[in-house]
């Protein structure tokens, strides 16, 4: 009845708030099960969808090669393209190819926890976390969503379909990208926080964490005489897929001085066996989380068994 019992009762020398990660945000998945949820996209309405579908299949391409003649030809867009002089032709066909196939999700009604890392990822690459490193500003992100949105529209609106289904269908496709933005946002502003402070703090990985990432460091930027545990809760929000690895996800109450009620948050504890070093000290021995941190300081992830 309680599953969390036993752990907080085997771990206690995690229980204490000195070990506790508090304030993490949601996961992509959570988030975009959340949000799907609030706008009640069910299976009716994912009905209407896949009756639009063939109409809009059948202009793809021309959705695709439009969107980019417009991002060059619009001076903002073209420029944070790097397209103002010349278009780069390699640069242009990665992101064709990257927005083909996010439409061939979309028109695919994908609604899996793994396409909710993937618009996640997205909202990453455009705050400047990509491989060519070029930001888009949010107004940006946005507008093409509703792009996409007017295109969709025009299409139904020259489809056989009849009135009450492409208002059902246009119903839906607002509901899904409306959701789809919002993770794509929610990453964007992820990757913000995640280099925002005038603190860099080495973090080191190993073992089973290097693979997971994908590195065997990163920088993490905090701001002056912030703690080890924001470092750890910067680093577990823009890398959401270490945390089923190296988290355990409790509950607890908060009092607030506004409320009457008492607010019940999520808590996050490391596994058993996992340590944090902080300039190679143990920080399950030395201080724990609350730690401020100084220049120069570098925190190490280390999986059980090393």
């Amino acid at each position: 009845m309680y599953p969390q019992l036993n752990f907080l009762q085997t771990h206690q020398e995690w229980s204490s708030s000195t070990f506790e990660l508090r304030g993490l945000a949601p996961t992509p998945a959570e988030e975009w099960q959340r949000t799907l949820a609030f706008l009640g996209l069910g299976v009716a309405e994912k009905a209407a969808l896949a009756r639009s579908v063939e109409a809009l299949m059948c202009r793809a391409v021309e959705l695709v090669v439009d969107t980019y003649d417009y991002l060059q030809k619009f001076p903002e867009t073209a420029a944070i393209l790097g397209w103002e002089e010349s278009v780069d032709v390699e640069h242009l066909e990665e992101r064709r190819r990257f927005f083909t196939i996010w439409l061939a999700r979309t028109l695919g009604i994908d609604t899996s926890d793994e396409f909710a890392a993937y618009l996640f990822r997205a909202g990453k690459f455009h705050a400047g976390h990509g491989p060519r490193h070029i930001h888009t500003p949010p107004t940006y992100i946005t507008a093409a969503i509703g792009h996409v949105l007017a295109y969709f529209a025009r299409v139904l609106g020259e489809s056989p379909l009849k009135a009450p289904e492409l208002a059902a269908a246009m119903a839906g496709w607002s509901k899904y990208l409306s959701a789809q933005l919002n993770l794509m946002l929610f990453g964007y502003h992820i990757a913000r926080q995640f280099e925002s402070g005038d603190l860099p703090i080495r973090v080191k990985l190993f073992g089973t964490m290097r693979p997971i990432i994908g590195e065997s460091e990163v920088i993490v930027r905090v701001h002056q005489a912030d703690t080890v545990a924001r470092v750890l809760g910067k680093f577990f929000d823009y890398y959401p897929e270490a945390r089923a690895h190296a988290l355990e996800k409790t509950w607890d109450t908060e009092e607030k001085s506004n409320s009457e009620w008492l607010d019940v948050v999520s808590v996050y504890l490391f596994r058993k066996g996992w340590r944090i070093l902080l300039n190679g000290r143990d920080l399950t021995y030395e201080g724990g989380f609350d730690q401020p941190l100084a220049s120069q300081d570098e925190i190490a992830i280390f999986p059980p068994g090393r």
